[in-house]
């Protein structure tokens, strides 16, 4: 038997890595400190909606009954269907949403009914708080609750998991809530994984900018986490530059109608298609719907204009 040496021992983690999350990882086994290696053959973007752009449809928050849901209401079975209806090849199904007394079973069933829709669960998308130091209770809570939804991803076959650095604790500093964050992120990257599941770290809350973004992700020793890229996110003067910067770090793409700051305006949907598309991203560009209308009417003609420079 041939002695493994450290040149095939990295070959093959990264062909076992790729086949399970779905881009190439070249040789990065131990981070991402650089962008993503792509596979060959250019950038590849694919038409994904996010539960969360029916989120005042859904009957259940966090775990709890809503009182007054808006009409018509939705199940996540019924957001499969309506992705399947408008030709979504990706259905993010957003962990907030699910019934609250959901048993495994149920995931499992999600799993096998997208399937037969024709539809890839393509992630699904928690609401953590990463910026508690360790050894911390709720540095502890928060594990739990992430580690729960990755063995949740795993049942329903999701690939990748959205997650956040989360808002700094009282007393904490932003370089020690950054260095906590990175921390929380590679424990749980072990953890994903080992089930085969990205997990993104989005733009959100105390993250503005793609410096304190990628600071973050970098410092994290796993192939298994890397950007969950929010377009309308960044609170900066030139948020283009920020997607750009980001894109060759994301795993997970979520595209807003909106940047965050009023001074850059409506976002250009085709501007941060051909930013993907010139970064070689290769990927799920994931619509959530956060207009006030009623998406069941305005989302599909956004869809429809994000075909036209999506690859499937």
């Amino acid at each position: 038997m041939k002695k493994p040496n450290r040149r095939n021992f990295l070959k093959t983690a990264s062909l076992t890595a790729a086949s399970l999350g779905g881009i190439g990882l070249g040789e990065q086994v131990f981070g991402v400190s650089e962008p993503f290696n792509r596979a060959p053959g250019g950038a590849r973007l694919r038409l994904a909606l996010a539960a969360y752009s029916f989120r005042n449809h859904f009957a259940w928050m966090k775990g709890k009954p809503k009182k007054n849901p808006q009409d018509p209401q939705i199940t996540m079975k019924g957001f499969v269907d309506f992705c399947a209806e408008h030709d979504c090849g990706g259905a993010e199904l957003t962990s907030y949403f699910f019934p609250g007394d959901a048993r495994e079973q149920y995931y499992a069933d999600m799993r096998a009914y997208a399937h037969q829709r024709g539809v890839e669960i393509c992630g699904t998308a928690v609401g953590n708080n990463f910026s508690n130091p360790k050894g911390s209770e709720e540095r502890a809570k928060q594990m739990e609750y992430v580690r729960l939804w990755i063995d949740r991803a795993a049942l329903m076959g999701a690939p990748h998991i959205r997650v956040f650095a989360g808002r700094h604790p009282k007393g904490v500093n932003e370089a020690d809530a950054e260095r906590f964050a990175a921390e929380a992120l590679e424990e749980a990257g072990e953890y994903a994984g080992k089930k085969g599941i990205f997990l993104g770290i989005e733009n959100h809350d105390s993250i503005s900018d793609s410096g304190r973004l990628l600071r973050i992700v970098k410092a994290v020793k796993s192939p298994w986490v890397g950007v969950n890229l929010d377009t309308g996110n960044f609170r900066t003067e030139d948020p283009y530059k920020d997607i750009a910067e980001s894109a060759p770090y994301a795993v997970n793409v979520q595209l807003k109608m909106k940047m965050r700051e009023p001074a850059a305006g409506p976002a250009d949907l085709e501007r941060i298609g051909k930013i993907l598309k010139d970064a070689n991203y290769q990927g799920y560009i994931v619509l959530e719907y956060e207009e006030d209308d009623n998406p069941f009417e305005s989302v599909p003609p956004v869809l429809e204009r994000m075909r036209k420079f999506c690859d499937a």
